[in-house]
């Protein structure tokens, strides 16, 4: 993981986030992944924390989502030297990055019963896997065949709107409105959040999926609009 720390920090809020790369390619470091966050979030008063898991072939969504509970757990305890809270921690996620953290969100049992703690809420941008059974029953690209395979079962466990629990973090979906399913998928999760009482809303956004990542952090009111629900969250 990179850590990175604002001057004089103390007891601060920390951004945790996961790269996407359709769970196969991506770095933690990538300028898109990073620069722009890191630029409007530390002089908030935010550590930035970014991570890297394994990756398809050698890791499946599942393993990928426990990587990244291990990461968290070791962020959340790091951070505590660092003048962060472990105790007011944002996740955020890109693309398949974005599906790992939706996944642990819906349940956090998957993270707190090997060690992390709670944190506070999560962000989501443009993950558009949600309902992996509904995507994987239909039309839909190859990379999902790499990513889920062809077992039901798995679909269901890899499922974020299927792990829906009363206990799951808020959580703000982004989704951009350029493309055929992302906002549809962001919409269904929300309904069935709404079912269990979990606070989900969902942020459709006129950009393009590497843009709704690179760009957040640049002046205007998408980032803004994010910023609003994070502090939300921490304060």
């Amino acid at each position: 993981m990179d850590i990175y720390v604002p001057d004089g920090a103390a007891n601060a809020p920390v951004i945790f986030m996961v790269h996407g790369g359709a769970w196969a390619i991506g770095s933690k470091s990538t300028s898109r992944v990073v620069d722009n966050k890191v630029a409007y979030w530390l002089p908030k008063g935010f550590i930035f924390v970014s991570v890297d898991n394994r990756l398809l072939p050698e890791a499946d969504p599942l393993v990928q989502a426990q990587d990244v509970v291990k990461a968290l757990a070791t962020a959340q305890e790091k951070v505590r030297s660092l003048g962060g809270d472990p105790r007011r921690f944002v996740l955020m996620g890109h693309s398949a990055g974005a599906h790992l953290v939706m996944l642990l969100s819906a349940d956090p049992n998957m993270a707190t019963r090997v060690g992390a703690q709670l944190w506070r809420g999560t962000v989501a941008l443009d993950s558009a896997a949600y309902d992996v059974t509904g995507i994987m029953k239909g039309s839909h690209p190859r990379l999902y065949d790499r990513a889920f395979g062809n077992d039901p079962a798995f679909w269901l466990r890899a499922s974020p709107s299927a792990q829906l629990r009363p206990a799951a973090r808020p959580m703000l979906l982004v989704c951009s409105s350029t493309r055929r399913t992302s906002c549809a998928q962001a919409e269904g999760f929300e309904a069935r959040a709404g079912t269990v009482g979990v606070r989900t809303g969902v942020l459709p956004v006129a950009k393009s999926h590497s843009a709704i990542n690179e760009d957040l952090g640049k002046p205007g009111s998408y980032t803004q609009t994010v910023d609003r629900f994070i502090q939300g969250l921490v304060q």
